[in-house]
């Protein structure tokens, strides 16, 4: 067995376990199996070897100095970050050099908290094999949570930042059911003004990159050579985000399953509620009001939270 790629044997009962081991700024963890595998990274759980604590390792692979550049960002992004909606990196480390002509690979480690639970996303899909609705309090509960941590990226100081991709996969969820909101790597400047083709394009092909279809703004679907964005594309998404809250999906789900136009299905203004729910018509309004095509008409998430306040008032007392 070679030291680069240390694996131990461990037997439990009559069932022999394979771990890998692996060291993060000279700190051992063991592998305990793989939680998630995305585009750009994979996540697994793994056991500090000291404590026998459990965290989440998300590992982000880089063919390129670019890649790295920018998984390196997720990492600063963390730290500038002290929110308690917001995931912790409690460790990061970064493993090999990629060459300028992409034959060698790095990886970025960062070390997150393990939530048993697992996503919103995750919740979701178990509830709605059952048809098992959350109760108004708690979607109005669990989604004020994430918007306190948007808020917190918003009013970031010098720099006003956008998380660009907010969706149910990317909401841990705590045993309390508190929400904490991670995969910082498509965070970018929140205001952008745009002049030129060239501009555009770049925005463009940045969202259809880093920023999930089915929550994805509008404006970043086809962007215009001159014009602007700013906080409002994650208003648009945590619209999406309070819309799967209350019905399991984002509105657009299905036509991106189905292989249909997600673009031509946003642009549309054509928000389909389910004829029947438990909840109420201002939550309706609430989230119809994060999801207007033009961003100018969007709320800012103050705004978004203080509406929410009043429906959590509202919906205990009316218990």
């Amino acid at each position: 067995m070679n030291t680069a790629g240390l694996a131990i044997l461990l037997r439990m009962g009559n069932c022999l376990c394979f771990k890998e081991s692996l060291k993060i700024n000279g700190h051992r963890y063991y592998v305990r199996q793989r939680l998630g595998d995305g585009g750009f990274s994979v996540v697994d759980l793994v056991e500090d070897a000291g404590t026998h604590r459990l965290y989440a390792l998300k590992r982000i692979k880089c063919h390129s100095q670019e890649d790295q550049k920018i998984a390196l960002a997720e990492v600063e992004y963390h730290k500038e970050f002290n929110h308690p909606n917001i995931a912790e990196c409690i460790d990061s480390d970064l493993v090999g050099v990629p060459d300028m002509v992409g034959n060698r690979t790095s990886e970025v480690l960062l070390l997150l908290p393990y939530c048993q639970r697992g996503t919103l996303h995750d919740e979701l899909v178990r509830r709605s094999k059952t048809v098992s609705y959350l109760d108004q309090l708690m979607v109005l509960s669990i989604f004020r949570g994430v918007c306190e941590g948007v808020r917190h990226m918003h009013n970031h100081k010098p720099q006003a930042l956008a998380h660009r991709d907010i969706k149910t996969a990317n909401i841990l969820l705590k045993n309390d059911f508190s929400p904490l909101l991670m995969d910082l790597g498509s965070t970018s400047p929140a205001k952008v003004e745009v002049s030129g083709s060239s501009e555009a394009r770049k925005l463009q092909d940045e969202a259809a990159e880093r920023s999930s279809m089915p929550y994805r703004a509008p404006e970043l679907f086809n962007v215009d050579s001159f014009c602007k964005v700013d906080q409002r594309t994650d208003v648009w998404s945590l619209g999406c985000l309070l819309y799967a809250l209350c019905f399991f999906k984002s509105p657009f789900d299905e036509v991106y399953e189905k292989g249909d136009s997600v673009a031509l299905a946003v642009q549309s203004e054509n928000l389909k509620i389910p004829e029947e729910h438990p909840f109420s018509e201002e939550l309706i309004t609430l989230i119809k009001s994060m999801m207007k095509v033009n961003f100018e008409e969007r709320p800012y998430v103050d705004w978004v939270i203080e509406q929410t306040d009043a429906l959590i008032n509202k919906s205990s007392g009316s218990l």
